[in-house]
């Protein structure tokens, strides 16, 4: 998600027509699913893309479908994109793509398991734009954790390389470890890692209730809520105390504190991504974000035969998103003194769990039922 510190800012000032105030919605952001493949089998993944061994390759998005995106969607407010997959650095022509970016002079966000993160492919990276941000996944302290997740050997070390070959090129990359019973235990030492290989954060995810994150839930390899919750204010309150990285824990605007949602070191707030923001599947599909891999409904078109600026203003469900955001939001999330600026936390995950996109998030439902989500965060 973007940065703001007011949520109005991501959208254009209203106009009044017919007595009536209108209000438009830039495309600001564009995620590129890049590739239907990735070449680790990471078990909490909520894409589940297909595991591309050396000898096998699957559908990526074309370079000549992704310059005429582009330029449908600069002149609709579009100033910066997303590489993310399956795994974006295995499309067979990246290093095209990359450069496309820094042609049209866009900002560039680059998600990636670090594996194939070359020192040639590091620079091209560091001059696609002025501010081009990385961040490598790494899941655990040891070879042994990391590759319990991921499920391919060899890549800890390759990731931890891909980290240093990205900062011998400039970056200060981020460093994303997803949180689970397997490697809790291990989330100070990757941060000591983390700053003996020149990273510039550290953010913990939790592993969502979707594809073979699910399964994980239903296994209970995944932390209870009380230990989400506990965790997270460790994170905020004494780990953070011991390193000059920034560490971030991506529990939902209710858990947070004032200081994690704004100002300098904030996080931002959800109604600028989920409002202005349109993700690319690898075969062109317009969709909602990535989980249009997994559930059709959230797919709204396609690229080679839908024009961008139809499918943005007309599609229903973006369209039922802006009209009934934040009061059709239901359960906790529709309690929630922050649902103004949290929208449900993730809409993707709520509708692929209940097929309602107003269903409340599943960490918050939770925390309500155990009896601890943040009485000051309810409305009286």
């Amino acid at each position: 998600m973007t940065s703001c510190t007011n949520p109005t800012e991501c959208l254009e000032k209203p106009t009044v027509a017919d007595g009536k105030e209108q209000r438009t919605y830039p495309l600001r952001q564009l995620y590129f699913y890049l590739t239907e493949g990735c070449n680790l089998k990471c078990r909490h993944c909520w894409i589940a893309p297909k595991y591309q061994a050396p000898d096998k390759a699957f559908s990526a998005l074309d370079p000549n479908l992704f310059r005429s995106i582009i330029a449908e969607a600069k002149p609709m407010g579009l100033n910066g994109i997303k590489f993310t997959g399956g795994e974006p650095l295995l499309h067979p022509k990246i290093s095209e793509l990359i450069e496309i970016v820094r042609t049209e002079e866009l900002r560039l966000k680059v998600e990636t398991n670090g594996v194939l993160c070359t020192p040639e492919l590091a620079v091209q990276l560091k001059g696609a734009s002025k501010n081009t941000f990385v961040s490598v996944s790494i899941d655990g302290a040891k070879a042994e954790t990391h590759e319990w997740v991921r499920g391919v050997e060899g890549s800890f070390d390759a990731a931890w390389q891909g980290v240093r070959n990205l900062v011998q090129a400039g970056f200060k990359p981020q460093v994303i470890m997803s949180i689970m019973r397997r490697n809790n235990d291990e989330m100070e030492a990757v941060v000591r890692l983390a700053e003996q290989n020149g990273a510039g954060s550290v953010k913990f995810n939790l592993v969502q209730p979707t594809a073979r994150g699910e399964a994980m839930h239903e296994a209970n390899e995944t932390l209870s809520i009380q230990e989400l919750i506990d965790l997270g204010a460790w994170v905020e309150h004494t780990l953070s105390k011991t390193t000059t990285l920034r560490l971030l824990y991506s529990h939902p605007m209710a858990f947070r504190p004032l200081g994690k949602m704004f100002g300098d070191n904030g996080e931002g707030c959800g109604l600028c991504g989920i409002l202005g923001i349109l993700g690319v599947l690898a075969n062109g599909s317009y969709a909602l974000c990535g989980i249009g891999e997994t559930v059709p409904d959230m797919v709204f078109g396609h690229a080679a035969t839908n024009r961008l600026e139809e499918v943005w203003k007309t599609s229903a469900v973006l369209n039922e998103l802006r009209e009934g955001f934040p009061a059709k939001l239901k359960g906790i999330c529709g309690d929630c003194l922050m649902k103004g600026i949290c929208l449900g936390s993730c809409v993707a995950q709520n509708y692929y769990s209940s097929k309602d996109l107003w269903a409340p998030f599943w960490y918050c439902e939770e925390a309500r039922t155990a009896g601890l989500f943040p009485e000051t965060r309810l409305k009286p």
